[in-house]
């Protein structure tokens, strides 16, 4: 009953072509995800809907499918001259860089311009010069599949589960913050850190910002003042971050902070530590990477809605918790497209028979999250408060 599931939870309503069939070829992707989710339900006791996880923010933003433009608006999928990149301009910077990319001076329909240029450079052009740029972009399967990667950055400690842990969580949009809420399900004292003047975008949609963060405790400093914050990281004993590795490391926050025993460290990536370690990324680029696209009837077409983002944090939850079980002492490294890639491997489902597309539904939101910073004062009671 897979295909009958993924018409169900609504991810068929938000695949496809806007003017035709909806594409329901990917719906192998909820076994597997399932999969994922059970082996964190088998830990915590904590049961997880993964047809919500995948589109309950398209349900709270009334979204749907809109084919080769992402069903969140930011990303649109582009043919070149050999294949098909993934763009998404979501942020300031991304829009403002793009004259550089077009080398021109003057742009006033910025993706009909860039759809003109892409159609005659390769697509391996068009991701370098927009990596050169720093923009968000991908070749359509330019990434293998790969497990999360972990190695040993300290000295284990006995198993345990995250009920009776501390976790900093430093990283923002969804595929973090939901692993975060994840583990505050399971029992975590869950502290979400921003930066005064970057708070999480996802502020700016309150209702998907209520259902990943409500019950966590925000706390609010600047990243370049980075003394309060060890502190911080010093009594944690999951650390959830997901800027580009540099960011934090550069400052001296980073995972080689002295090892509290049994600490894991979770690091989500767009696309890894290495060769992509610093290109910019997000759930709908990173899914197009991986190959995790609608093929049937005409595809390729954006999957569900930035797809990568929920997998992956369904996959670093997991992860997580089957490190605290070996007790710790480790990093995690995860990667969007690397996710992504896993689930583009899974076989496709034919196209018949048909099922009804319907809606996602949107979730109970049972909390409303902290103001940026209210709860600063128990945040510091925690820090100071001797290690257990």
């Amino acid at each position: 009953m897979t295909a009958a599931d993924w018409a169900g939870c609504g991810a068929l309503w938000l695949t496809g072509d806007p003017d035709g069939a909806p594409d329901q070829s990917r719906s192998g992707v909820l076994d597997h995800a399932r999969a994922v989710a059970d082996g964190f339900t088998a830990r915590t006791g904590v049961p997880i809907d993964v047809g919500a996880e995948l589109t309950r923010r398209a349900a709270l933003l009334g979204l749907t499918r809109r084919g080769r433009i992402s069903a969140g608006g930011a990303s649109r999928l582009i043919a070149t001259r050999d294949g098909w990149c993934a763009l998404t301009l979501a942020r300031d910077v991304d829009r403002e860089a793009i004259p550089a990319l077009l080398e021109t001076t003057t742009v006033t329909d910025p993706w009909s311009a860039i759809s003109h240029w892409a159609a005659d450079v390769s697509a391996a052009e068009v991701t370098a010069r927009a990596r050169l740029l720093g923009l968000p972009v991908a070749a359509l399967g330019e990434q293998a599949p790969a497990r999360p990667v972990i190695r040993r950055i300290g000295p284990a400690g006995p198993p345990r589960s995250p009920s009776d842990c501390l976790v900093v969580d430093l990283s923002s949009m969804w595929a973090g913050p939901l692993c975060g809420r994840l583990l505050r399900e399971a029992g975590a004292t869950v502290v979400k850190v921003e930066s005064p003047s970057r708070p999480d975008g996802t502020r700016r949609t309150p209702r998907f910002f209520d259902w990943m963060n409500a019950g966590k405790l925000c706390y609010s400093l600047d990243f370049d003042e980075p003394e309060a914050l060890r502190s911080l990281l010093a009594r944690a004993d999951v650390v959830l971050e997901s800027s580009r590795p540099s960011a934090l490391t550069r400052r001296g926050l980073g995972p080689d902070l002295p090892a509290r025993p049994g600490r894991v460290w979770a690091r989500i990536t767009a696309h890894g530590n290495g060769i992509g370690a610093n290109w910019a990324g997000f759930g709908d680029d990173a899914a197009v990477a991986g190959g995790l696209v609608g093929i049937a009837e005409g595809g390729p077409y954006f999957c569900a809605d930035a797809i990568a983002d929920p997998l992956t944090g369904l996959e670093a939850a997991r992860s997580v918790v089957e490190a605290l079980a070996r007790g710790g002492g480790e990093l995690v490294e995860v990667s969007l497209s690397a996710v992504a890639a896993e689930y583009a491997a899974i076989p496709t489902t034919p196209t018949l028979p048909r099922h009804v597309a319907t809606r996602p539904a949107s979730p109970r939101i049972s909390g409303r999250a902290s103001a940026p910073g209210a709860d600063r004062d128990v945040v510091h009671a925690l820090a100071s408060a001797p290690a257990q």
